[in-house]
């Protein structure tokens, strides 16, 4: 298992959120598969923490991305594309979802911004 300090269970991202909520830090969530990170992905990740103090990214599952994507997707598993976008130095939380919809993910953390390319 790959050591990700920044990957987190919705459970804890909510919790994180609740911290920097009280230090009056402004969230940013974004969300995406991110399957082979590239410079047009890291344009975008860096423009939406630009938004505000913390940027969360809710990171599409495996099961998410075969449904979105097909049979061959995705070509990274869930963790290594954690881990790829938890290097980023401006990113400060992932958590992995498989819902089809993020509805009930951002209720739960209620971010300040959402940006969605």
């Amino acid at each position: 298992m790959l050591s990700n300090p920044k990957l987190r269970t919705l459970a804890d991202a909510t919790a994180r959120r609740a911290e920097l909520r009280a230090a009056r830090r402004t969230v940013v969530l974004t969300n995406g598969v991110f399957d082979l990170l590239h410079a047009g992905h890291l344009h975008y990740l860096r423009a939406a923490a630009a938004k505000g103090g913390a940027l969360f990214i809710a990171l599409n599952g495996d099961a998410s991305v075969r449904a979105l994507k097909g049979p061959t997707r995705p070509v990274q598993p869930a963790e290594e594309r954690a881990y790829a976008l938890g290097a980023l130095e401006f990113v400060d939380t992932v958590f992995i979802f498989d819902t089809p919809r993020l509805d009930a993910e951002i209720r739960a953390l209620q971010p300040d911004v959402y940006v969605k390319a």
